[in-house]
């Protein structure tokens, strides 16, 4: 068993941290009616053919289960979307991450974290998630965006309800089952998208010199982008610019809590902290799982998946492959090489990661520099996210010293 399991409170459907699987890496699920893919070859496959495991999982979805008039449009959902339309809506954005753009927001980045820290120092406790992990990395984002930092508060509570959920995986719910399931993700949905959908119709009135300005604006093949595409495209610039971040912080300092040697050994070479945030990635996964969609039969792990199968592809498993990383259980800053999987693969690798590596990088040096030791109060639980599909704490109260 995972010594992450055995010191905190784990959730059981996190099962990639309750110690190795004994099953095959590819298998089908008769309760929720898809495959699921938890091999590292089998997936590293998988997320490097989009042309046979569609991003778009929508058209496998049987249209009974869907609530009649709840399912938003995705259209501009740059997750959902394949080639060739994927490729034209990056580059739209991939310049507002590009390695100058981002290494020129560490001296903000630093700032925000001084800030947010000298703020914690006027409350009593110290709580990882909501005095620095959630609130840094919001503000980062809602700044480049261009959307007032200062609504962090909604954001959080529209996160919450389309994320923190404690929901099995399934295509055979019922359309009852299934409105049940998303009715506070979907209130939560309307009301983002009917608040960036403001902030765009502004932008078109007055443009800045912000992210949204710029998709506003922005031409494919010579036409505008749909108002509802702008604002899907906004709305995961937003979520995963700062959920991805607050997962990877808290994670990675909750490593150097259950491993003090490395956390000194972290502490002393300042110089091995990417390579600590590369191993928190991989042992902790953020996004813990994403879906795809077989466009045709294809043989896999041993196994033939027919064509239009919902597939669950488990990075968080996958990170764990003995078959790729010996002793998978550990956390080991010193691996080499660490191919992990922790921002995907391929056409769809995290447009964001360069930024998140950025803002938990400066902020654990912060971290160290302020704190003797960063160490969980035992008289306060850490409280870990259920949603099936994501790793990290919600949260992470540490003793001030």
């Amino acid at each position: 068993m995972s010594y992450i399991v055995e010191r905190y409170n784990v959730p059981a459907q996190h099962f990639w941290l309750h110690g190795p699987r004994s099953g095959p890496p590819v298998e089908f699920s008769e309760e929720a009616g898809m495959w699921n893919i938890y091999g590292y070859p089998e997936l590293h496959e998988v997320l490097g053919d989009p042309s046979t495991f569609s991003s778009d999982t929508m058209r496998v979805v049987p249209k009974s289960m869907l609530p009649d008039g709840e399912t938003p449009s995705l259209d501009g959902f740059i997750t959902q979307i394949d080639p060739p339309e994927h490729g034209k809506l990056r580059k739209l954005v991939s310049s507002a991450f590009t390695r100058k753009v981002v290494a020129d927001l560490e001296p903000r980045i630093a700032e925000l974290t001084g800030e947010l820290l000298d703020a914690a120092r006027e409350r009593e406790g110290f709580e990882l998630v909501r005095d620095l992990a959630y609130p840094l990395p919001v503000i980062v984002i809602a700044e480049l965006l261009g959307v007032p930092s200062s609504d962090r508060a909604l954001f959080k509570e529209w996160a919450d309800a389309l994320f923190q959920r404690d929901a099995k995986i399934s295509v055979k719910y019922t359309a009852e089952e299934r409105k049940a399931q998303t009715e506070p993700s979907m209130k939560a949905w309307r009301q983002m998208a009917g608040y960036l959908g403001e902030h765009a119709e502004q932008r078109r009135r007055q443009p800045r010199a912000d992210l949204l300005t710029r998709l506003v604006e922005a031409q494919v093949d010579g036409e505008r982008l749909p108002a509802d595409q702008v604002v899907n495209f906004a709305m995961i610039l937003l979520l995963a610019g700062h959920i991805t971040t607050t997962m990877l912080l808290g994670s990675t300092v909750l490593c150097l809590d259950a491993y003090p040697g490395q956390q000194d050994r972290a502490r002393a070479d300042r110089g091995t902290i990417p390579d600590v945030i590369e191993e928190s990635l991989r042992l902790m996964t953020p996004f813990a799982a994403l879906g795809r969609a077989t466009t045709r039969d294809v043989e896999l792990g041993g196994v033939t998946i027919p064509a239009d199968q919902m597939v669950m592809c488990w990075l968080a498993a996958a990170n764990r492959d003995p078959r790729q990383f010996p002793d998978p259980d550990s956390f080991d800053p010193g691996r080499d090489p660490n191919p992990h999987l922790g921002f995907g693969r391929g056409i769809h690798f995290c447009l964001g990661a360069p930024l998140a590596r950025l803002e938990g990088r400066v902020a654990l040096n912060i971290l160290l520099d302020r704190f003797d030791q960063l160490r969980t109060d035992p008289d306060e639980p850490v409280e870990f996210i259920t949603t099936p599909t994501m790793t990290g704490v919600r949260r992470l109260p540490l003793l001030r010293k």
